[in-house]
């Protein structure tokens, strides 16, 4: 009878015993109380507490960790804008006690002076400042939540404006905004390449054109040379200037249209083509010259004339 009264003492005992004994984990802290009092903070390891007269109150971890709050507010110019704000924060390990004891629901804390903060800063700046000043955002929200967290034992670690989403509407405008403006920097740009083209289109074509001028310049200068040398040689055979004159135009005549005939697909036309053609030109030319050169005699005669009566 004994032995079985025995047994299960001993197994109580051992129960008891196996429960005196617990492990935290490590960067977690663990709070002990006694009877309802606190009693120590426990770190990572195996740890003893005193059975049915200790007991483990909570657990907190100190890592590092992120809260990720949504605000939705307005700004100066008048839109609705949607923000997401990070913040990491952890534990102080030598305030475990104020961590635990002082706050009952951190996240509805932190949460709170998030949207006072941001309602306090974005309603004071246009939308498009919002997008350039929002390190300014987490910077004030940083301040102000390490403030008021750090007599509750929470060190925050840092705040990041990481998502800033206006209205549709409002985003549709400002993409049709924005490609608008490309459109007219990219026409501004084919504008001024048109232009550059056609300048230098046209000082190419002023260049062809002085270009070809100098050429024929060059060209009429180097025919009438050999003009007048042909006339020079002719006049040592006997043949006087106007007989040789008459000679070099049949002979260009005739080469010319030696020249037209071996082209197939000429498109040139010499008029008039008749075999008296070249001797026809050099009289009329002749002739033309004859003419001024006479009125040019008259005028001046009638100049000296002039002259003289005035005398």
């Amino acid at each position: 009878m004994g032995q079985f009264i025995l047994v299960p003492i001993i197994f109580f005992g051992l129960i008891i015993l196996i429960s005196s004994f617990f492990i935290v984990k490590q960067q977690t802290a663990a709070i002990v109380e006694r009877f309802g009092k606190f009693q120590s903070i426990r770190h990572s390891g195996l740890q003893l507490k005193i059975p049915l007269v200790d007991r483990i109150a909570g657990k907190l971890s100190l890592k590092i960790q992120q809260l990720d709050v949504i605000i939705e507010t307005k700004t100066l110019d008048d839109v609705f804008v949607r923000l997401k704000v990070s913040v990491q924060y952890k534990v102080i390990r030598d305030k475990v006690y104020d961590a635990f004891y002082k706050l009952d629901y951190p996240h509805d804390q932190i949460t709170s002076y998030v949207f006072d903060v941001v309602r306090a800063e974005v309603p004071k700046m246009k939308l498009d400042d919002v997008f350039v000043r929002k390190d300014d955002i987490a910077i004030a929200v940083k301040a102000e939540l390490n403030d008021a967290m750090m007599d509750y034992g929470y060190d925050i670690i840092k705040t990041l404006v990481t998502d800033i989403d206006p209205d549709a509407q409002v985003k549709e405008a400002m993409n049709r905004i924005n490609a608008s403006e490309r459109e007219k920097i990219a026409a501004q740009f084919e504008g001024d390449a048109a232009r550059i083209l056609i300048v230098e289109k046209a000082k190419a074509e002023a260049e062809s054109k002085r270009l070809q001028g100098q050429g024929i310049a060059d060209q009429r200068r180097e025919i009438a040379r050999g003009l007048e040398e042909s006339v020079e040689v002719l006049n040592k055979v006997g043949i006087n200037s106007q007989e040789a004159s008459a000679l070099i135009v049949v002979t260009q005549h005739y080469d010319t249209l030696q020249s037209i005939g071996g082209e197939t697909n000429s498109n040139l036309i010499l008029l008039p083509n008749s075999p008296q053609a070249g001797s026809q030109m050099l009289n009329d030319m002749v002739a033309s010259f004859t003419a001024s050169n006479q009125i040019g005699e008259a005028m001046k005669n009638a100049a000296n004339n002039g002259k003289k009566k005035n005398e």
